[in-house]
């Protein structure tokens, strides 16, 4: 397991502080689930990205987020994101 050091301000110092007494976790394990929470959250926006733009498919947005093509699906729909154009439509219904 790698070790990563980051030196933050004051302020989120203490809102780290708060969410350790809050969630009772010691710093290392609050650090590493924000930290997984955050590149979770990154992901599934690269993946929404990526998909809006049309230079990936949607189960490979699906993967790429981590996600089910289910869960993934109703997060697109959320944000009002097509991911079948209609010039493709025929094709995409016949494949299912």
């Amino acid at each position: 397991m790698g070790t990563i050091s980051a030196r933050v301000p004051d302020e989120l110092e203490a809102e780290l502080d708060a969410y350790l007494d809050e969630e009772n976790l010691d710093r290392s394990t609050a650090v590493r689930k924000l930290l997984s929470e955050g590149l979770d959250d990154w992901r599934r926006e690269q993946a929404l990205d990526q998909l809006a733009a049309g230079s990936i498919t949607f189960n490979k947005a699906a993967e790429m987020s981590g996600m089910s093509v289910w869960n993934f699906a109703q997060l697109a729909k959320e944000r009002d994101i097509t991911w079948v154009a209609a010039d493709h439509l025929d094709d995409d219904l016949e494949a299912l």
